[in-house]
């Protein structure tokens, strides 16, 4: 063995200064299932002679909940609707959950993982639930495009910290 490599593995370690060491850290997938899921197409069959120029709207939105101690279920819930001028072509909704084991994370980064790493994972395959879906209806496929769940974390922490500086500030 080198004298650096030798002198690299008798570094001290860094005292823990409450923060979990980086090997107490868990993080597991469970279970990924779909919790529940929702296909409509009101105005058919007639919707499908008319020209296929689609206004696609999603809204999406995801909820935490602990189950037990370092447990914890995360659903996905996205819903399209489809509509050709002023008629639904169809609804599709689909809850996408999973059950994941984290622990050993500060209440911050465990708050960063339940809302943006667990839907990221999530996330695929409520869009091919989606996409299975539309398909099985008799339209054409449906593609969603990937979503940074990263930044709609941070925004969602801006519009909670203005919210809480708004009531703050009228008391």
């Amino acid at each position: 063995m080198s004298d650096n490599e030798n002198s690299e593995s008798k570094k001290p370690e860094k005292e823990n200064q409450g923060t979990p060491k980086e090997d107490e850290r868990r993080f597991l997938i469970q279970k990924i299932y779909v919790k529940d899921i929702s296909f409509e197409t009101p105005n058919s069959p007639m919707i499908f002679t008319e020209a296929w120029k689609p206004d696609v709207n999603m809204q999406m939105g995801n909820t935490a909940k602990v189950l037990s101690e370092g447990v914890h279920e995360v659903t996905l819930s996205l819903t399209v609707t489809v509509k050709l001028g002023e008629k639904t072509a169809y609804l599709a909704e689909a809850q996408q959950a999973g059950i994941f084991n984290i622990s050993g994370y500060d209440k911050k980064a465990l708050s960063a993982m339940l809302g943006s790493y667990c839907p990221n994972i999530l996330f695929p395959f409520a869009r091919e639930a989606l996409c299975d879906l539309v398909t099985r209806g008799g339209f054409p496929q449906l593609l969603l495009s990937p979503v940074n769940f990263d930044a709609l974390y941070m925004e969602y922490l801006q519009r909670s910290a203005k919210q809480a500086e708004d009531t703050e500030s009228k008391h």
